[in-house]
């Protein structure tokens, strides 16, 4: 078991710092934390493999040097560690507001089984009991495999979490595009409503005039027929000099 332990170790300690190192400009200050927990859930989940398969091994249920009882086992783990490593990479993801939070189990999905298809190829080079790893290739193998899955996990994240990024700063730039044209619209009509008012005061006030001079050319009408007097000759005259101080 030390060799798969020692892989495990091997392959996830180089992943995990090349994620934290690509996402730390993305997660800010959340980013330092990204190898802690998933160190953290990678411990928690050997603790709780060893509760599950001690019990299995000492009652002679599963027996791991034979197939495919290591298979069922291997199956078990990964769906431990899965559990585990999804919920630490979930519970830093859904502090922001960019990332997706459906990664944390596809980047767990990854990388047991990017881990699994390494052990595959060098089930050879491994032994149940011994080790750690047989041979400096090997543990070079699941060294290279662990930072090529943390590079290439991360730098999905990265450009995912761009897209996220340009696609919000798009959304703001229209809504402030959107309420500075409804400002606009909202200043022209007020501009427009004035001057309509203006308008309806001014024909208002000349209508009063009209209305003032009608009735006072009327009163001297009356007066200059009480005095006996032809008010048409008064009212050209009148009527001229109006003229000239429109002129004037």
């Amino acid at each position: 078991m030390l060799d798969y332990v020692s892989a495990a170790m091997a392959f996830y300690i180089t992943m995990l710092p090349v994620e934290e190192w690509i996402l730390e400009f993305r997660l800010g200050y959340l980013g330092r934390y990204w190898s802690l927990i998933n160190t953290a859930g990678l411990l928690v989940g050997f603790l709780l493999c060893a509760l599950v398969f001690v019990p299995l091994i000492i009652n002679m249920t599963l027996d791991p040097f034979r197939y495919p009882d290591h298979i069922v086992m291997s199956a078990i783990a990964s769906v431990i560690f899965g559990a585990i490593l999804w919920l630490g990479q979930w519970l830093i993801l859904r502090q922001t507001e960019i990332t997706p939070r459906i990664f944390a189990l596809i980047n767990t999905v990854v990388g047991i089984s990017v881990f699994s298809v390494l052990v595959w190829f060098n089930q050879k080079s491994l032994e149940w009991s011994g080790g750690p790893i047989k041979g400096w290739k090997t543990g070079l193998i699941f060294l290279v495999g662990g930072t090529v899955t943390g590079a290439a996990t991360g730098k999905a994240l990265d450009f995912y979490c761009w897209r996220i990024e340009q696609r919000l700063i798009r959304i703001e730039k229209e809504r402030v595009d959107q309420e500075t044209q409804e400002r606009e619209r909202l200043e022209r009509e007020r501009l427009e409503k004035e001057k309509l008012e203006q308008e309806a005061i001014e024909a208002e006030i000349a209508e009063r005039k009209r209305i003032q001079r009608e009735a006072a050319q009327e009163e001297e009408r009356l007066w200059y027929e009480e005095h006996g007097k032809d008010y048409a000759d008064y009212a050209d005259y009148a009527d001229y000099e109006e003229e000239d101080e429109e002129d004037e």
